[in-house]
């Protein structure tokens, strides 16, 4: 007997090619904070089971869906042609989009909302935290394999999901003009974090000042690089793919690494209100320079990997600049669970800031030694 939750559409299973009937639903599953996410299981007409992901686009925050969709196709497509070449498996390394009945990448529905389909992939699992310092290694490493495979791709021909997504100048102007409305006068509230904010406005220009100046390329970029991004082996705990690809386009390696670090080197949750457990952890650090750099270090220059603690401490400084811009602003951008969700968020984010600038010569000696050592690695 089927079990449906009430709540999901039933019917939209159907606009996809999936194998066999449907026979439960989960909805909702995972943790994300912008798609909704359902799990469907189905059976086909041999007794065998499936498994299927069908995600709804949030086109509040993803304007051209079609875009979004063109981008993952093309991209999982290169990358399941590039895994078969190297010997890997395509069907656990990477994701695969399931086809509308019509053909289609997605499906518009009659109320507007926009639905796409992915095979699920069994045995696997995503993790919200470290549960050591080799989960976080693993996970660099299927980063810096899933930069390293597309480095051959031409990240100009893909289109930018989000625009000015990692200009942390604009985000800074957003910021500014967002503050000077103060539409729900929160900005009291927020005092000493838009100090925080406006104190380090310089360092926002850092990483796009380089850009400019043609010292740093343009790669293709995952621009999400959350630990819960990766899906790890539930038997041999080994990552295996890189998932939520909305913001596949082009970027700089830093801004990947940065957002990494940022999220699975914290030592508590986004949300933590007690800051005193709010902590860069070094090791886990360590361990994901390793991981990366043995993945794409040697393919990335030498200003690059310069970059890299740059990355961490800009992209974490503008993730703190997000939150708070959406809490002056309402909350339109991330979910919330209470009025001040989104002012919690923002302050582990500075407090991982000053974190960062406390070990700043620390930061960059790891890069610095990981380098040497990819570099000897690749004389032999």
């Amino acid at each position: 007997m089927a079990q449906h939750n009430s709540a999901f559409d039933f019917s939209l299973a159907q606009a996809f090619c999936l194998n066999g009937e449907v026979t439960e639903v989960v909805f909702p599953y995972g943790e994300g904070h912008i798609n909704d996410t359902a799990k469907v299981v189905t059976a086909d007409s041999q007794g065998g089971r499936h498994e299927y992901i069908l995600q709804q686009i949030n086109c509040r925050v993803f304007h051209h869906p079609e875009q979004v969709m063109a981008n993952i196709s093309a991209v999982t497509d290169y990358l399941r042609h590039k895994i078969s070449q190297e010997g890997g498996d395509p069907d656990r390394e990477t994701m695969e989009l399931i086809h509308t009945q019509d053909g289609g990448n997605y499906k518009r529905q009659p109320d507007g909302t926009v639905w796409r389909a992915y095979s699920f992939v069994p045995d696997s699992l995503t993790l919200q935290y470290c549960r050591s310092p080799e989960d976080f290694y693993r996970a660099a490493l299927a980063f810096g394999t899933f930069q390293r495979r597309l480095l051959d791709y031409p990240a100009d021909s893909l289109y930018e999901s989000i625009p000015h997504f990692h200009d942390t100048p604009k985000r800074m102007e957003t910021f500014r003009q967002t503050l000077a409305v103060d539409a729900l006068d929160r900005a009291a509230a927020a005092a000493e974090e838009i100090e925080f904010v406006l104190s380090r406005a310089e360092d926002c220009h850092h990483l796009t000042d380089l850009l400019r100046q043609q010292r740093l390329p343009l790669r293709v970029t995952h621009n999400d690089t959350k630990l819960n991004n990766v899906l790890f082996d539930a038997l041999s705990g080994d990552a295996l793919c890189v998932v939520d690809l909305d913001t596949v386009m082009p970027g700089l390696s830093a801004y990947d690494f940065g957002d990494a670090i940022r999220f699975g080197a914290s030592t508590a949750a986004e949300d933590e209100t007690d800051l005193s457990l709010v902590k860069l952890d070094f090791d886990l650090y360590a361990a994901y320079c390793r991981g990366y750099l043995e993945a794409v270090g040697s393919c990335l220059t030498a200003d690059e990997l310069q970059s890299l603690p740059w990355g961490a401490r800009v992209i974490t400084l503008e993730t703190g600049i997000r939150f708070l811009t959406d809490f002056l602003d309402g909350d339109h951008y991330f979910k919330t669970s209470y009025p001040e969700h989104n002012l919690i968020r923002a302050r582990t984010q500075f407090k991982l800031v000053r974190d960062m600038e406390a070990q700043w010569d620390e930061l960059g000696a790891v890069i610095n030694a990981r380098q040497r050592s990819v570099t000897l690695g690749a004389d032999k």
